[in-house]
């Protein structure tokens, strides 16, 4: 049973209940990289893509310890990406970025969580990305890409009362995005893609006044981006793309004035963009993707001297572009794309010591980038698209489709895998790869569904192959080559299932073939062509199966054609496109193959569909598109195989989706989203294909849950729970309206046996809660009063 995804539409209930069964598997592993391959076989769900690592998803943003590096269980998860972040000043963060929930909580790109993990209910709701903030007092100053927030128009940059987060009267109106801000006294910094603000001309830099929201007469005039702005005292230092700014030549970093806005002798003179600086007592910090700076050689991170500029002999080295710089006395916190530094192996973020310059012992190990870090004590959040620690697969996986989590299958590939396959226990992998399990095949291999290791079976392309389809005792193959099975065999081949020869049918396309489908006898064939099977054909073909000539199909067509499906005598067209066959189809189509004629089936997509699934009634698709079937459906949506209409089914993805595969009560998805339902699952995410309300099933004697120990509790109090079998569990705790409180097991995989559980409940509010235990397909939910 899939966890549950709680809607204010769903009360939650003690007894016999319903849930929203639209629900995301929270327990499917991740990926750190683009999925664009999925098929299921029995139990096993192999995806291939870009990616090179799987784990545990854990959200665009985490809380870790400083001394152990361990993540914070109770905080919530973040669905989509945290770009900012700062401490509200009593233990807990403001954070910012572009994601949909906090928490299972509905909070548009803007979210502030509590010392103890609760997402608090200020709720200013950005319409758009935030990139920046800066807290003082009782004001939260917010940056970003939007136009309305706290409830009021505001463009770019709002102030944002830190209990209500209603917007206040302040409103400098900027023309352009707000990436970096600042609070020095009473002066707000900002730095941005604008030209006007605060009623000024202003060109990516400028101060506020802090009661107005003004423009002040300081003016340094950067020439290109400022990304970065720190201050100190009477100094700004400001990192970014420019070459000169206040008033002098300044490469990429700079030292300015804050009364005349006029640059300082200070001059580190980098070689290439600054984006990140930090201050403490002994340096400047600068991290970005320069190899020079402070008059040395230093690779994308460096400490300069507070009163000359020169780099000091702290030299850290870092192998990738540094995103972001946090210092305390002791140590700085180095978070980018680098995985080594110091010469050791860490994966996006690192401490260095300010004394030696030698990394800490301190590894996190994320998979993916950290894009913002902010420091609160003991603790540290950091914000990115990201997963904690995992396992490394490279392009190829298999999960338990039950557990969510990872076989052992790894086949590890060298290069992108760009579809899969299966027929007969054999796993069909084909990309842009030369060696895969171990041995060399390049595009196209066919693996072992046990151990992953590559049969003999070899067709050897010469150039990429997109799509293999299996059919009877041949797979048809098609993308970029010149050369498969021992032949040539331009863009598209039939290869022997036996041996991997090509056989004798033969298309001959023209230029590239990206996918292919078997139905009513015929091969359909859609790519870049303007010729295949001995015709003159555009886009789109139907094949003789036998011959490899091209039918008396022809349709007019305008527009880039990239996958088909099959389902009974329909095969259906998706690509980027406005016309097909002389008749107004955008982007998505359906042909009778009993006639080749066009069906009047016309779901009228907003743009760009890249995949088509067809289960009985119901055709999923993914894609760019954000309406589709007469409504709004962000990248992903079902539609009726009869109307063309859009189901209820509304995953809700934040990003394209390239991959879709329905199989029985599920779909999976794939592609380059941060979340889907509200659920930090990148990259991959299992849907459940219904949208009704359905029973929870009875809880079986065996599993158990017991009263919370107080009851009423005041700071904590003690849970136990048997388990009878072992299965992944999930113990949640919600509030009365059903939002997710704390989250004590996440699917953790447990063995059979008794369990106790700790419940912490210093900082909630007196009130009733409800803690829910599902494993094993059941669930059992147990009342909890908390007294302050």
């Amino acid at each position: 049973m899939t966890s549950l995804v709680l809607r204010a539409s769903c009360a939650l209930l003690i007894g016999a209940t319903t849930v929203c069964a639209q629900a995301i598997d929270t327990r499917l592993w991740v990926t750190d990289g683009t999925v664009s391959a999925i098929v299921r076989d029995h139990n096993t769900i192999y995806i291939g893509g870009y990616f090179t690592r799987v784990g545990r998803a854990t959200g665009g943003g985490v809380q870790l310890d400083l001394s152990s590096g361990a993540i914070s269980q109770l905080f919530p998860k973040i669905a989509g990406r945290v770009l900012a972040v700062a401490p509200d000043g009593s233990g807990g963060w403001y954070i910012g970025g572009d994601f949909a929930s906090a928490g299972g909580l509905a909070r548009s790109n803007l979210g502030h969580i509590l010392a103890n993990g609760i997402v608090a209910e200020w709720n200013p709701n950005a319409d758009n990305v935030v990139l920046a903030l800066a807290v003082s007092g009782s004001t939260v100053y917010v940056g970003g890409d939007f136009t309305s927030i706290g409830g009021q128009t505001r463009n770019k940059l709002a102030a944002l009362d830190a209990t209500t987060g209603a917007a206040s009267a302040w409103n400098p109106n900027a023309s352009g995005l707000v990436e970096a801000l600042a609070v020095n006294g009473n002066t707000i910094y900002a730095s941005g893609f604008f030209s006007i603000i605060g009623g000024r001309a202003r060109s990516w830099l400028a101060a506020l006044d802090f009661a107005t929201g003004a423009a002040r007469p300081w003016d340094p005039n950067p020439d290109l981006e400022v990304r970065a702005i720190v201050t100190r005292g009477n100094t700004l230092y400001v990192g970014g793309d420019f070459k000169n700014i206040g008033g002098q030549q300044r490469n990429y970093i700079a030292a300015l004035d804050s009364s005349t806005g006029l640059a300082t002798s200070w001059d580190p003179n980098a070689d290439d963009i600054v984006s990140a600086i930090a201050l403490n007592d002994s340096a400047v910090y600068a991290g970005g993707i320069f190899t020079n700076i402070g008059g040395q050689a230093r690779n994308y991170l460096a400490a300069l001297n507070l009163a000359t500029g020169g780099a000091t002999a702290w030299n850290p080295d870092p192998d990738d572009w540094v995103f972001d710089l946090t210092a305390s006395e002791s140590t700085v916190f180095v978070s980018g794309n680098m995985w080594h530094i110091g010469g050791q192996a860490r994966n996006r973020i690192a401490t260095v010591d300010v004394a030696t310059g030698l990394v800490t012992d301190w590894n996190p190990n994320m998979s993916g980038v950290v894009y913002s870090a902010a420091l609160n004590g003991s603790r540290i959040y950091l914000g990115g698209e990201f997963m904690f620690g995992g396992l490394t697969r490279n392009r190829l996986a298999a999960l338990d489709a039950t557990t969510g989590a990872p076989t052992d299958w790894n086949p590890n590939a060298n290069g992108p895998v760009y579809d899969l396959a299966v027929n007969a226990g054999r796993i069909y992998a084909c990309g842009s790869f030369t060696s895969i399990g171990g041995q060399v095949r390049n595009r196209i291999a066919e693996l072992d569904a046990a151990s992953g290791a590559p049969t003999a079976w070899d067709p050897d392309a010469d150039n990429v192959v997109d799509r293999v389809v299996p059919s009877g005792d041949v797979l048809y193959a098609c993308g970029f080559f010149t050369s498969i099975g021992g032949q040539v065999r331009h863009r598209i081949a039939a290869l022997d299932a036996t041996t991997g020869a090509a056989t004798g049918w033969n298309p001959d396309a023209s230029s590239e073939v990206h996918d292919v489908a078997v139905c009513g006898g015929k091969v359909y064939a859609c790519g870049d062509f303007a010729r295949i099977g001995g015709q003159s054909r555009s886009h789109l073909a139907a094949l003789d199966t036998i011959t490899g000539a091209a039918t008396a199909w022809n349709p007019t067509t305008f527009g880039q054609y990239y996958h088909l499906a099959t389902s009974g005598t329909t095969v259906y067209i998706a690509g980027y496109f406005n016309t097909l066959a002389g008749q107004s189809r955008h982007h998505i189509a359906a042909l009778d193959t009993r006639t080749d004629v066009l069906t009047p089936w016309n779901p009228n997509a907003s743009s760009w569909v890249h995949v088509v699934s067809a289960s009985g009634n119901t055709v999923y698709v993914g894609g760019e598109f954000q309406s589709i079937g007469g409504q709004q459906r962000n990248y992903i949506a079902a539609l009726d195989a009869t109307t063309g209409l859009a189901t209820p089914w509304n995953p809700d993805a934040d990003w394209h989706v390239y991959a879709v595969s329905a199989v029985g009560a599920r779909v999976y998805a794939g592609g380059d989203f941060a979340s889907i339902g509200r659920q930090p699952q990148s990259y991959l995410a299992a849907i459940t294909s219904t949208t009704v309300d359905v029973p929870l099933r009875e809880v079986a004697p065996s599993l158990s849950l017991g009263q919370a120990v107080p009851n009423p509790a005041t700071s904590k109090a003690l849970i136990r729970f048997t388990l009878p079998s072992r299965a992944p569990v999930s113990l949640v705790v919600y509030d009365l309206q059903g939002r997710r409180v704390a989250v004590l097991l996440d699917g953790e995989l447990r063995p059979a046996g008794a369990y106790d559980v700790t419940i912490r409940t210093d900082g909630w509010r007196a009130g009733c809660y409800f803690c829910r235990l599902e494993a094993a397909g059941v669930s059992v939910t147990r009342k909890i009063v908390v007294l302050e």
